[in-house]
């Protein structure tokens, strides 16, 4: 973790890190280390899927979302508060970039996926978000970039598989509610993500962390007292309470903080391909924690969200 603080520290957007100011060495250990921290955040996060499956019946989702949020920010505050308060100038000048991306990546992005865990499976939602990365593309392509055959191809094939998952298989597309969900937190996240390359340069990582924490938890504060009072707590079990030290401190504090950085590094495109990796680590962890089976129908789907955002994600026209 030391390492990887450093680099936040020196890199500045992250940019320079690939492109290495001391030739191909330097390039190919940025892209080494981007790589490494999008695996990393990927399959932290399909944990968390998994987890939001198995407290659906005990903890309420907004409740699962806010708790995650208080002890995320305790576990980054002896790390970034300092530096945030050095930086709060900076803070106040980008009060409106850090406010979008706190609504989206934490408020919205996880609040939905939880409450897709009530009605849906782990598998489903891991499959289903696997398609940010093609909303990434529609992002870059608003912004200029020209997107090649390859990839509107791979983008339609991917949009396909999720279509017929969502749909099961009917072509009356008679979507479960939990899809939906998880489809509205793939938008989220998928617009968090690019929002991520407009981050302001001389904000450093952690402090950029730790504002967008705090202040999505603040915008959930309203919607969770509201919640308390209509739906009561939930006991604080070992059940309970383990999986809530997992998302707030492992899914939320380490893999925001490694997908950040493998932004700033080596671009949401790159980071994207990653990502594909999801759907994969999310029905391993599904059935051997969860017992949940995977079918024709999901195989076929998967190979489909697979095939498309890799093909999307290749070189050339």
């Amino acid at each position: 973790m030391a390492s990887v603080l450093d680099l936040d520290r020196s890199s500045g957007s992250g940019s320079a890190s690939v492109r290495g100011v001391g030739g191909g060495r330097t390039a190919a250990g940025g892209l080494g280390v981007g790589l490494a921290l999008a695996a990393l955040a990927t399959v932290v996060w399909s944990g968390s899927f998994v987890t939001s499956r198995a407290l659906a019946d005990s903890v309420p989702p907004i409740q699962h979302a806010f708790w995650r949020w208080l002890i995320a920010i305790a576990a980054v505050a002896p790390f970034a508060a300092r530096q945030a308060w050095r930086q709060r100038a900076l803070l106040r000048r980008h009060f409106g970039f850090l406010v979008a991306a706190s609504l989206l990546g934490v408020t919205v992005y996880n609040t939905l996926v939880n409450q897709a865990g009530v009605t849906t499976t782990a598998g489903n939602m891991g499959m289903i978000m696997a398609a940010s990365p093609v909303l990434m593309a529609v992002y870059e392509r608003l912004g200029g970039a020209r997107l090649g055959a390859r990839r509107v191809t791979g983008m339609l094939v991917a949009c396909a598989g999720v279509l017929l998952l969502v749909s099961g298989g009917s072509l009356g597309m008679d979507l479960a509610v939990g899809d939906l969900w998880v489809i509205g937190g793939a938008v989220a996240f998928g617009s968090y993500s690019a929002l991520l390359r407009r981050r302001p340069a001389e904000i450093s990582g952690l402090p950029f962390l730790f504002a967008t924490f705090v202040l999505g938890a603040l915008m959930l504060l309203p919607v969770f007292l509201v919640n308390l009072v209509v739906q009561g707590g939930f006991e604080p079990t070992a059940a309970t309470v383990s999986p809530l030290l997992y998302v707030g401190v492992v899914s939320s504090a380490v893999a925001f903080f490694a997908w950040n950085k493998a932004i700033s590094v080596i671009g949401a495109a790159r980071a994207g391909v990653v990502y594909y990796l999801q759907p994969v680590c999310v029905a391993l962890l599904s059935f051997a924690l969860l017992g949940e089976g995977m079918g024709w129908l999901q195989v076929m789907c998967m190979a489909l969200i697979l095939g498309g955002v890799v093909l999307g994600s290749a070189g050339g026209k």
